[in-house]
């Protein structure tokens, strides 16, 4: 699983029948700064992911990838490689905080 933050949607007008009707995200994945472990940073990547929680712009959210992204009931069917399956709430690494929606 990966930790990304939604930064914007994808809109396709032509696509597979089994991709209509899901929303699409830009997301760009976050990690850990390995300089000072007390804050989250990007990785510099975009990605397109499938939405099957309501995440919504610059909420951080968990990603499944790969074949993991196809065994949720939403996407069983579905050619994705990339899903959000959570909305992150908050992130401690070491008894601190690193993250906190809230703030």
């Amino acid at each position: 699983m990966l930790i990304a933050k939604v930064t914007g949607s994808l809109v396709s007008t032509e696509k597979v029948e089994s991709m209509v009707g899901h929303k699409l995200l830009t997301v760009e994945p976050y990690r850990l700064d390995p300089k000072t472990r007390k804050r989250l940073t990007t990785t510099g990547r975009v990605m397109v992911a499938v939405d099957t929680v309501g995440a919504g712009v610059g909420e951080l959210v968990l990603l499944t990838q790969g074949s993991s992204a196809r065994l949720t009931p939403e996407t069983k069917s579905l050619p994705v490689d990339t899903v959000v399956i959570g909305i992150i709430d908050s992130i401690h690494i070491d008894h601190a905080s690193v993250y906190d929606k809230e703030k």
